[in-house]
């Protein structure tokens, strides 16, 4: 598995700009990192953040 930063703003920051710069989906982007989805998923919606398939973000 990629290494994600452990404090949740850091988090979303990264996963966002990732997701903006490099990849299509949050899937693209786990597949090819080695990242766990519902990892992502859980820990950025414990913060209230909830991912956003249109517009391909966290907000």
């Amino acid at each position: 598995m990629g290494k994600l930063p452990e404090d949740v703003m850091m988090l979303y920051s990264v996963v966002n700009m990732k997701l903006r710069d490099c990849y299509s989906s949050l899937d693209a982007m786990c597949e090819d990192m080695d990242i766990d989805r519902e990892e992502i998923t859980r820990r950025l919606g414990a913060a209230g953040f909830v991912y956003d398939a249109v517009s391909n973000r966290f907000r």
